[in-house]
């Protein structure tokens, strides 16, 4: 099948080198030239393990290729996925769905025929329907174009994998039956490959747009409650893990997302969970507003907590103070730091005046990274701070790290290393809602107060 595929950034270009992998014919489409120049040489301009081989074969085999002309596209194919990107709004929670409407503007006039929009990106409730409306506004005489929408569940780091072999996925189409049966039919022509293995729920264009919406908001939640159930843990020295532990135990619940630590971040939760907080607010639902509110209050406070940690363990002053930040992608797997934990953390330090060197095994000098090693991290580092739990930072032997730095003083900020070894080797470990027992003093230095040994 002909496809095009409009929106060529992280959901955009996955999409499209996995389609030519199944064997469709893939035009990519992004206004940016320089993305459609990095892309058509077989390169990601991101992070995203098996990617750029996809992109390499594809383009070889004569089954992808991009471009930034709408017009390629209308040419194409009769088939276009939206994949452009809905930011938060600069001015309020909502999503900016500029970029959506920006592609069915320049798209639809020139589609001549039957043709089947599909987007993907995830949008307020009811956009899908507005764009319908507008595509049956813009269409010339004799062409159709319905819009439905399939919205992605993606994980950065798993792209790849999470589109090749889906636990799930959806498909929202509009009332009429001839159209959503039409619809229903293309979708699994596109991806009869992955549907081999994994259902595929049909509804309708505000339940497929709820889902998205809801998946995220709820994945938000369970963050900020097993963080705010961390503050808890400090103060009656209770064990968080052994508690998220046991939470996952309950099948009900599952342990996926109960690790307390510094929070969520990247380019999807944060602004799904506020725009989920637009939509209570412009429907006037002020108990469900409060609900998605206190997440993400929840979610800043983790990472003012982290700081305010970092700051007592320095006693009650980071001036002039060397600290090592090690992690700046937003979660690991990927080297996206939009809204990360882990800079966010280290901008605060560096504002109370801390000199901070932060490493990443994936980000870039300048996009996050100013060290290019461990070791030049930890080198006379008086406090170690853990932003992003790469299985990397697992494997740094605490031996050998106590010999680099100035202070043996770690906090970590995902709970991701281990309290005991870090322990045994004479550092002085303070995780998130882990009690007293944890943490061993450092031989000759005291912490700024007895309460603290106990974060």
């Amino acid at each position: 099948m002909k496809i095009t595929v409009v929106g060529t950034g992280y959901l955009g270009a996955t999409h499209a080198a996995c389609l030519a992998y199944l064997g469709h014919d893939v035009l990519g489409v992004d206004a940016d030239a320089t993305t459609v120049d990095t892309l058509s040489r077989g390169r990601a301009p991101f992070r995203e393990p098996g990617l750029d081989d996809l992109l390499s074969t594809g383009i070889a085999l004569g089954r992808l290729r991009f471009t930034t002309s709408l017009a390629d596209a209308a040419a194409h194919a009769r088939v276009h996925l939206l994949c452009v990107g809905t930011p938060q709004s600069a001015d309020s929670w909502a999503a900016d769905t500029t970029a959506l409407d920006a592609v069915i503007d320049g798209l639809v006039p020139l589609l001549r025929g039957r043709h089947l929009i599909i987007g993907k990106s995830t949008v307020p409730v009811g956009t899908a329907a507005r764009l319908g409306e507008g595509a049956a506004t813009l269409a010339v005489p004799g062409t159709t174009v319905p819009v439905c929408w399939s919205p992605e569940f993606l994980r950065e780091g798993h792209g790849v994998a999470d589109t090749l072999h889906p636990d799930r996925s959806v498909l929202g189409v509009p009332e009429d039956p001839e159209v959503a049966a039409g619809a229903e039919a293309i979708f699994r022509e596109i991806w009869a490959a992955p549907l081999q293995h994994s259902p595929l729920v049909v509804t309708d264009l505000q339940t497929a747009e709820m889902v998205k919406l809801s998946a995220n908001a709820f994945l938000a939640t369970t963050i900020s409650f097993i963080n705010a159930v961390a503050d808890l843990c400090d103060a009656t020295g209770a064990d968080v893990t052994t508690v998220s532990s046991v939470l996952g135990m309950d099948p009900r619940i599952g342990a996926g997302a109960l690790t307390a630590g510094v929070g969520f971040g990247g380019g999807c939760l944060p602004k799904d969970l506020r725009s989920f907080g637009a939509a209570t607010a412009e429907l006037d639902l002020p108990v469900a507003g409060e609900l998605f509110r206190a997440v993400d209050a929840v979610n800043r406070h983790s990472r003012r907590r982290l700081i305010g940690r970092a700051v007592d363990a320095c006693g009650g002053c980071v001036m002039g103070t060397r600290i090592a930040v090690l992690g700046a992608a937003f979660k690991p797997g990927c080297d996206d730091v939009r809204d990360s934990p882990a800079l966010a953390v280290a901008a605060g330090l560096r504002d109370a005046g801390a000199q901070v060197s932060v490493y990443d095994p994936v980000v870039s000098r300048g996009a996050g990274r100013d060290v290019d090693s461990v070791a030049e991290a930890l080198r006379d580092a008086e406090l170690v701070v853990v932003g992003t739990a790469w299985p990397q930072f697992r494997d740094i032997d605490p031996v050998e790290a106590r010999e680099l730095v100035a202070r043996p003083v770690l906090i970590d900020g995902t709970n991701s290393l281990s309290a005991r070894r870090w322990a045994d080797a004479g550092w002085d470990y303070r995780g998130t809602g882990y009690p007293a027992r944890s943490v061993a003093q450092v031989p000759g230095w005291k912490p700024a107060s007895t309460a603290d040994t106990a974060n």
